[in-house]
């Protein structure tokens, strides 16, 4: 059983997801907050398997509530998964880069949100293929920012930065073999030796990785 939270600052949005999440079989939500502060609260007491996390929201927004739930070791077995609206872009890298472990728009369809959190819930991570577009758009109109090589991105073979590239550009194992004309196992294999070579907490700091390397297909 999938154990989730849900913080929004808007009660009607708690209230369809909670219609929604309790529909389903395999999840059960055991917790609700209205902000930040409260998120951190709860989220402590109930230790849930994941987190349906709003960015803009009163007394603590969920960036910050995000940082405070990563950084804390006995919550080390909980994901975040962030739900936000098309105008609040700009919140897409900064997300990822504080540890959350997807990054979903509020309008989903509500299949593909079920879907996106029972990926996250069993230690994957997710970007839809929207958010994807546009955290490479945001890249490709400020060209001032300029990539800063991780540290151990030297230890990366050729293939294996060309992998992680695929990945920074939205691509699935399954897709990334096709291109490559590998297998999924291979590429899967790559991944993991990419992710514990860069020091990577999982596949969505993985692609934030490439983009401050300057390994995204757009940055290159």
């Amino acid at each position: 059983m999938i154990r989730a939270v849900v913080v929004d600052d808007q009660a009607l949005v708690r209230l369809g997801l909670r219609v929604l999440l309790e529909s389903e079989d395999d999840i059960a939500l055991v917790g609700e907050a209205a902000d930040g502060r409260e998120a951190i609260e709860v989220v402590r007491r109930l230790r849930p398997d994941i987190v349906l996390m709003d960015v803009r929201m009163p007394v603590l927004d969920g960036i910050e509530a995000l940082r405070v739930i990563v950084a804390d070791r006995a919550l080390a077995d909980t994901k975040v998964l962030v739900l936000t609206t098309f105008e609040l872009d700009e919140y897409v890298f900064e997300a990822l880069r504080a540890g959350a472990s997807g990054f979903m728009i509020k309008d989903t369809e509500p299949a593909e949100l079920l879907r996106a959190i029972r990926v996250v819930a069993a230690g994957e991570s997710l970007l839809s293929p929207t958010v994807t577009r546009r955290l490479i758009g945001e890249f490709v109109a400020h060209p001032s920012r300029r990539p800063t090589p991780h540290p151990q991105l030297g230890t990366l073979t050729e293939r294996e930065r060309e992998i992680v590239g695929e990945v920074a550009a939205g691509r699935t194992n399954d897709e990334i073999a096709e291109r490559l004309v590998l297998s999924p196992a291979t590429v899967r294999t790559h991944v993991s030796r990419a992710m514990v070579k860069l020091h990577a907490r999982d596949r969505a700091q993985l692609v934030v990785f490439a983009y401050q390397s300057g390994l995204a297909p757009e940055t290159r």
